[in-house]
């Protein structure tokens, strides 16, 4: 016992390990081999008094004590302590063994941090997620693949709350769910949202992720017998129809004002004070200049600079969030003046490292070849001390700018929001900005009022009356008429607008045909509206074939809530008169109709009109330019 306990003489530069199980000499040994070759110091004194503490709880493995370490510990020793464990377990873990556990470490799989599944508490429920996991994660790739990983685990962790929640098996009986369970998911998810306990967007990236994962544990042959969702009901699932409406918007802000930009960048020298000023000034400015994302520019290869056929600069980085990389990014002189001084920096600071090696940001922090680059965390850090310590920052007009507001990532929304105002076409900013889909581009900036007009002008061009005819009215009178609705507001119905002047007087809330805009002659609309007149067709066919079916009210009744089938004709004949008009331009004309559009809805998402009428539920419309379907009963 004594030898077993006792601390050894203390040799100065040493760390005794005898007396140690086998085991914990030989965990000891390779997690400080792996620390050592990732860069990091080990200091002497804290390893050897985590090897007396292992020494003293006579514990048969690292991972015994790191699972509870004494108190005593201090942070720096519990840090090594369980950075041991978790290399000499991860050196003997395997993707099978870590599949049966309810914590997964992913870099077993290749991807960044852990997941877990304790969240679920239905046995097999757990189970089906684990395997319907492991079948999804090869195909996420990158940095972010570990976050959407968890997000599709916890999406199925809400379905689980509520299971447990409103049944009284808890959920534990995949044979006894129903449709109504569903239901039952559905609108906790709504009063979560009401609540302020969820976002729209949260609670339909839930939906989509719990329909693809019911579908897909079906698709893998989980519910058939011996699976572990044996039995789960043919109506336990979401069809499309459950998935809410993606919430609409107003246009995005969070850029900073070139007023804002402009003192930020006259206090730059200021961020010099401090652990790795230079590098982390470079990198912000950096972000200003190319509005890439921050771990774009903070693990930049030294090597990051090219040039074109034609001499001018180039900034070559890796897309990390889209796992594409080698992306070239035009840059300016300047620019390109700073990387070519950081170079020289970084190549004498490590003269000895391959420059393939080299990152262009170098931490100081463990890092004695220059392989590891500055962290994300030390970038915010810094930053944020950095706006926190400045004087007051204020518009033009006096008032004070909220610095909250001033993060690493708003350079790049900054970035985006000066090349649109410069003219810059929306296809053009989308390859600027590495993005693949051209709506994630409109997220990134405002529309300028030049621009706004324009799109007006184009959208007005396609207005129809109620009867589907095309206007061709003077056309100046006609667009300065919608400039200046779209300037202060409009009487807006659900599917266009209203020029009658007892309801224009009343703020859209006196309609004398009871919102009957089909049969009124004083109904406009245009080519923007074609989402909200489909959405109002399909109500009408709804509304029509679920009175139909309903028994147990007047004829008197069901023949007033019916739907008119003139106004249906009507509302069906507009449709295809305006897709019938979009498919005779080419494409190029299409594409600008679809911009112009695009603009048109996303300002009447930022300026709504209060009206006291029934809300049509919002669609996501379809691009104009795909060959549309004739609107059928």
């Amino acid at each position: 016992m004594w030898r077993a306990t006792s601390s050894p003489v203390v040799v100065t530069g040493q760390v005794s390990l005898a007396g140690m199980p086998p085991l914990i000499t030989t965990q000891v040994l390779y997690g400080l081999q792996v620390r050592t070759r990732s860069g990091v110091r080990v200091r002497i004194e804290v390893l050897r008094i985590v090897v007396e503490e292992l020494r003293r709880a006579r514990a048969d493995s690292v991972d015994v004590l790191a699972e509870h370490p004494p108190a005593r510990m201090n942070k720096e020793k519990r840090t090594v302590l369980g950075a041991l464990a978790r290399h000499t377990r991860l050196a003997l873990a395997a993707p099978e063994a870590e599949q049966v556990k309810d914590m997964w470490e992913l870099a077993v799989f290749g991807l960044r941090g852990r997941l877990t599944f304790t969240g679920i508490s239905q046995p097999w429920l757990r189970e089906a997620v684990k395997l319907w996991a492991s079948d999804e994660m090869p195909r996420h790739r990158g940095d972010g693949a570990g976050r959407v990983m968890r997000s599709l685990v916890g999406s199925v962790a809400r379905l689980s709350q509520s299971l447990r929640a409103h049944r009284a098996d808890l959920g534990d009986h995949p044979a006894a769910l129903r449709r109504k369970d569903i239901e039952s998911f559905l609108h906790r998810l709504t009063y979560l949202v009401e609540a302020g306990e969820c976002s729209p967007e949260v609670r339909v990236r839930t939906c989509r992720n719990v329909k693809r994962m019911l579908a897909r544990i079906r698709a893998l042959g989980l519910t058939r017998p011996g699976g572990p969702a044996a039995g789960l009901g043919e109506d336990f699932i979401l069809a499309s129809g459950d998935i809410p409406a993606e919430p609409e918007r107003g246009e995005p802000g969070r850029d900073l004002p070139a007023q804002i930009m402009g003192q930020l960048v006259e206090k730059l020298t200021r961020l010099e004070h401090g652990p790795s000023g230079h590098e982390v000034r470079l990198a912000v400015e950096l972000l200003m200049d190319t509005g890439r994302r921050p771990d774009e520019i903070l693990r930049l290869r030294w090597d990051c600079l090219s040039r074109d056929p034609d001499g001018a600069a180039v900034l070559v980085y890796d897309n990390h969030k889209r796992y594409r990389h080698d992306r070239r990014l035009p840059i300016s002189q300047a620019t390109a003046d700073l990387i070519t001084a950081q170079q020289a920096v970084v190549r004498q600071r490590f003269p000895d490292t391959l420059l393939a090696d080299l990152v262009l940001l170098p931490t100081p922090q463990a890092n004695p070849d220059g392989r590891r680059p500055l962290s994300g965390g030390m970038l915010d850090m810094r930053h944020r001390t950095w706006i926190d310590q400045l004087p007051t920052i204020r518009l033009d007009d006096g008032t004070e700018f909220d610095t909250a507001k001033i993060v690493p990532y708003a350079y790049r929304h900054t970035y985006a929001q000066r090349h649109a105002d410069a003219g810059i076409a929306i296809d053009v900013l989308s390859e600027l900005l590495d993005h693949r889909s051209l709506e994630v581009t409109r997220r990134y900036y405002r529309v300028g009022e030049g621009r706004r007009r324009a799109a007006v002008d184009t959208v007005t061009a396609f207005s129809f009356d109620r009867h589907g005819n095309r206007i061709w009215r003077d056309a100046k009178t006609l667009l300065d008429s919608e400039h200046a609705r779209y300037a202060v507001g409009e009487v807006a119905v659900p599917y266009g607008r209203c020029a009658e002047p007892s309801n224009v007087q009343a703020g859209g809330g006196a309609c004398p045909v009871r919102f009957r805009c089909a049969g009124c002659d004083h109904f406009r609309t245009d080519i923007a509206y074609l989402p909200d007149l489909s959405a109002y067709l399909d109500d009408l066919l709804r509304t029509r074939e679920r009175l139909a079916a309903v028994d147990g009210i007047d004829e008197w009744a069901r023949t007033d809530a019916t739907p008119n089938q003139e106004e249906i004709t009507r509302i069906r004949r507009l449709i295809n008169r305006i897709k019938g008009d979009v498919n005779g331009l080419d494409e190029a004309e299409r594409a600008q109709i679809d911009e112009a559009v695009t603009v048109v809805r996303r300002h009447r998402a930022a300026s709504p009109v209060a009206l006291g009428i029934p809300i049509v539920r919002a669609t996501t419309p379809p691009p104009l330019t795909t060959s549309p379907s004739e609107a059928t009963a």
